[in-house]
């Protein structure tokens, strides 16, 4: 099972964690792209997944229905359904032999109420009917850099279309020195809603090194006091920037809309060594 495998978009490779024994690494072209323990789909092995489960943790109780923007190895749907049994999914996957690849290898099978649209993420988020999310997880990359299409104004509004009214966006991005491009994307996506909060280890946050950002969204309150403490309890004790504080971080940054010329960055050579 471990080894390289062809997939629609290149060659991905899976990797055994050799201190976990169901464990496994789905990478691309060099960069870590999911983690997933088969047993254990609560454990989570990437600090900004963890951020991600942190908000996820804090929502409403019960089972949600949930749009997923970017597949992989599905480590989210995997710990939503374990967390919350009953919760349905929707995976948004460019790559069909992807899709398949981890089905066949890595148990997606076992993941119930998961249904897949293979298309990009404008393309499939387009298939989804309106007010139909509680849970929209924005998590797509190409290599370790967004796609510039999926950071802008006019897919945030579709992305708001699906969202039931109290519904949370959950995004994951990626930025460096200097965070041009997070805080345009922040941005953007406050011009669609109303409460956001940024979510980051210090290091990052701060510009000095590059790395994951997470961003939490909804047209309602979302629980920061809360959110705060959980962050700074982890790991690595991450910052929850929202508010004045936000306002701030995005220093009059302009949104992105379709046909600008935004690249995404991306990271050094060394960061994934």
């Amino acid at each position: 099972m471990p080894g390289l495998y062809p997939v629609t978009f290149g060659e991905v490779e899976l990797l055994r964690d050799l201190d976990r024994q169901d464990g496994w690494m789905l990478s691309k072209d060099g960069v870590p792209q999911s983690y997933v323990d088969l047993q254990d789909p609560t454990f989570l092995e990437f600090e900004y997944v963890r951020l991600m489960a942190d908000v996820i943790d804090l929502l409403s109780e019960g089972p949600l229905s949930c749009v997923h923007v970017g597949g992989g190895a599905c480590t989210i749907p995997r710990y939503v359904s374990a967390t919350r049994p009953g919760s349905r999914h929707i995976v948004i996957e460019p790559d069909g032999l992807l899709v398949n690849l981890v089905r066949e290898q890595l148990g997606l099978r076992s993941v119930p109420k998961l249904k897949v649209i293979v298309a990009g993420g404008r393309e499939g988020t387009a298939k989804v009917w309106d007010a139909t999310a509680d849970l929209m997880v924005l998590d797509a990359f190409v290599g370790a850099t967004m796609p510039v299409e999926l950071a802008t104004a006019e897919y945030m509004g579709d992305l708001a279309r699906v969202l039931r009214p109290g519904g949370t966006l959950l995004i994951n991005m990626a930025d460096g020195k200097g965070l041009a491009f997070a805080k345009r994307l922040l941005a953007t996506v406050t011009g669609t809603f109303g409460h956001v909060a940024l979510l980051a280890e210090p290091g990052i946050m701060r510009g000095r090194r590059f790395g994951n950002l997470i961003v939490a969204a909804s047209r309602t309150e979302l629980p920061v006091d809360l959110l705060t403490r959980r962050a700074a309890g982890g790991l690595t004790q991450a910052r929850c920037v929202h508010g004045e504080a936000l306002t701030h971080f995005i220093a009059g940054a302009a949104p992105i809309r379709d046909g600008d010329p935004v690249l995404a960055p991306v990271p050094p050579p060394a960061v994934f060594d």
